[in-house]
C-alpha cells in the first residue's frame, strides 16, 4: 500500500464570492497551491463579480458556529484566518469561540469595504472587531483605509505604514500587515510587517494594467498556509508576499476582467 501523504489543515471564516475571485474561494484556492487542506465556515453569501456587490446577506450566528464547530471535531485547523465577517453577531460567535477553545494562529483580515465601495463590515461591528477579535490574533491584515480606521488617523507615506503597524501592535497586542497596496506616488507596492521584534518592509513592483480583485484575501489565505506548514510568522509573511506578487504577474483573463492566478506555483 502506499504511503497516504499527510496534509496540515487551514480553515477560513469568511465571506462566499459568487464571482470565486475574492472570499472562501480565493483563500481556499490559495491553500490548494500551497499542499494544505482547506476547510471552510461561510460568514456570509455575496451574490458578487469583480466589477460589483449585488447583494449580500450574512450566515446565522448559530450556523457559522456550527460550522466551525464541525471543523474542529474532526478537521483541526493548524491555523485559521478570518475575511469578510459582516455583523456584529458573527464577530462575537468566532471570539466567544476562540476565548475558551486553544486558538491555533489566527490571521484577522479585517475586511470592511469591498473594491467598488460596498461596506462590508457594519459600523458598529467595527467596535467589536477592534475589542474583541484583535486580541485574540495572531497578526492582522489591514490595507490603507482599514489601517485607517483602526488607529483613527490618516496614511499617506512609509513612514506613516511604519507608524500605523506599531501604533496596531501596541493597542491590539496583535502583530501587523500594513498593506500600501493603495498608496500614492509610489512605484512599488510597499507593505509594512512588525511583530514588536521584527520589522519587514516588503517591496514589489506594480504591474501596469493589471487591478485583479480578491489580493487581499489571497495575501492573507497565503500567509495562513504557510503558518500551517510551520513557518513562523515573519517567514510566513515574506513566502505570502513572493506568492500574491506571482499570482498578480501571472494573472489570466476570465469574462471580462483580470483574474489572480492561483495556482502559477508557490
Amino acid at each position: 500500500m502506499p504511503k497516504i501523504a499527510h496534509y496540515p489543515v487551514a480553515l477560513t471564516v469568511a465571506g462566499s464570492d459568487s464571482g470565486a475571485g475574492a472570499g472562501i474561494q480565493a483563500d481556499l484556492k490559495t491553500f490548494a497551491a500551497f499542499g494544505v487542506h482547506g476547510a471552510s465556515a461561510i460568514a456570509c453569501l455575496t451574490a458578487q463579480n469583480p466589477k460589483r456587490v449585488l447583494a449580500l446577506e450574512p450566515c446565522s450566528p448559530g450556523m457559522l458556529r456550527r460550522q466551525i464547530e464541525a471543523v474542529f471535531e474532526e478537521l483541526p485547523p493548524a491555523a485559521v484566518k478570518t475575511g469578510m465577517l459582516f455583523s456584529v453577531e458573527n464577530i462575537r460567535v468566532i471570539a466567544g469561540f476562540f476565548q475558551k477553545k486553544k486558538c491555533p494562529p489566527l490571521v484577522v483580515d479585517p475586511v470592511m469595504i469591498s473594491t467598488s465601495g460596498t461596506q462590508l463590515l457594519k459600523p458598529a461591528a467595527i467596535k467589536i472587531l477592534k475589542e474583541q477579535l484583535l486580541p485574540l490574533a495572531m497578526l492582522v491584515t489591514p490595507n490603507l483605509p482599514e489601517a485607517e480606521v483602526l488607529i483613527g488617523g490618516e496614511i499617506v507615506s512609509v513612514e506613516d505604514m511604519r507608524a500605523a503597524a506599531r501604533k496596531i501592535r501596541a493597542h491590539f497586542g496583535c502583530a501587523a500587515l500594513v498593506k500600501g497596496g493603495h498608496l500614492r506616488g509610489t512605484r512599488e507596492a510597499v507593505d509594512i510587517f512588525f511583530d514588536d521584534r521584527t520589522e519587514l518592509l516588503l517591496t514589489a513592483p506594480f504591474i501596469k494594467g493589471v487591478h485583479p480583485h480578491g489580493t487581499g484575501c489571497t495575501y492573507s489565505a497565503a500567509i495562513t498556509a504557510a503558518l500551517a506548514l510551520g513557518r513562523n510568522l515573519p517567514e510566513a509573511v515574506g513566502q505570502a508576499k513572493n506568492y500574491i506578487t506571482r499570482a498578480i504577474a501571472q494573472s489570466y483573463r476570465a469574462g471580462y476582467h483580470a483574474v489572480l492566478n492561483h495556482l502559477g506555483g508557490t
